[in-house]
């Protein structure tokens, strides 16, 4: 978000920029203009961002930020559910993206432990001071307007108060790593599959997922019949259909990025995001399935 303002700050005239912004506050008057449907939640997630567009574009004359804000509040006044922003969307330190991802994780766990059918009102209000955390934090690493953040953990320790936290989810182990069997030809180039797992709603590499990186490196450095590799990512079934498609390609882009820093050329590597089409494990519709939650790579 930041880069994208800082190059309009940078190449546009006051003329121009008050020009553009009467060309696209369509956007925001559609909002304004329209009737929230869906859920108690969606509906009360609508109207909070409405408010929320309306302060940064006429207010703050924050024209990007205020736009993508009443996007947001378009697809909630249709009924979608959309998420808390993904902090990695936005140019924060190092130690607020830490705090920030820690307070998104304890928002969404909530959230999805029945929250919004619960209190959608202070579920709405949650979510939408959490972005104006988020967005206030980028504007100035060191603000000192606390008011969203103080805001947002008021509202999480009612609704954490209300949710009875769920029973402790015990998920199924991945088989222990099959040892290589020795062979006197190396597996065909199509048959060379390796898959890294992640953990719930994250695109951040563990250990594990290192060490098959680190398996898939040395397979291509040691042979020479490999003219391309496909790095496919997937999500579970958990959350929003378009979320897991952003998500699935977070997951394979932290694999591409591994793989290049490895060594490997990034001309060779392709990727694409599954979300939650094509599922290893088939599950019904927002399960947590964590051998779904993968980045395939496969050499061809």
């Amino acid at each position: 978000m930041k880069s994208f303002k800082n190059v309009i700050i940078a190449v546009a005239a006051l003329g121009l920029a008050a020009c553009t912004a009467a060309q696209t506050n369509t956007e925001i008057e559609r909002l304004n203009s329209t009737a929230a449907t869906g859920t108690p939640f969606t509906q009360y997630l609508a109207a909070e961002y409405r408010t929320f567009s309306n302060q940064e574009y006429y207010g703050e004359k924050d024209f990007v930020d205020g736009i993508h804000f009443a996007r947001k509040g378009m697809a909630a006044a249709e009924g979608e559910v959309v998420m808390p922003e993904p902090t990695e969307d936005w140019n924060l330190s190092e130690g607020h993206y830490v705090e920030l991802g820690e307070a998104r994780e304890m928002l969404v766990t909530v959230l999805e432990n029945g929250a919004r059918e619960i209190a959608a009102d202070k579920s709405a209000a949650a979510q939408a001071r959490f972005d104006c955390w988020v967005e206030t934090q980028e504007e100035n690493w060191n603000a000192d307007d606390l008011r969203c953040e103080q805001e947002f953990y008021a509202l999480l320790n009612d609704l954490q108060s209300m949710v009875k936290p769920p029973a402790p989810v015990v998920e199924p182990a991945f088989p222990a790593p099959i040892e290589p069997i020795a062979a006197p030809e190396p597996v065909a180039v199509e048959e060379a599959l390796f898959v890294v797992f992640f953990d719930w709603d994250k695109s951040n590499l563990t250990s594990g997922a290192n060490d098959v990186i680190d398996a898939t490196v040395s397979e291509i450095q040691n042979r020479n019949d490999i003219q391309r590799i496909v790095v496919t990512g997937h999500t579970d079934t958990s959350g929003p259909v378009a979320y897991n498609e952003k998500l699935s390609m977070r997951r394979a882009q932290a694999v591409k990025t591994a793989l290049v820093n490895r060594g490997i050329n990034a001309d060779m590597i392709v990727i694409q995001a599954m979300g939650e089409s094509e599922l290893l494990v088939d599950t019904a519709d927002d399960v947590r399935e964590p051998a779904n939650r993968r980045t395939q790579i496969s050499l061809e």
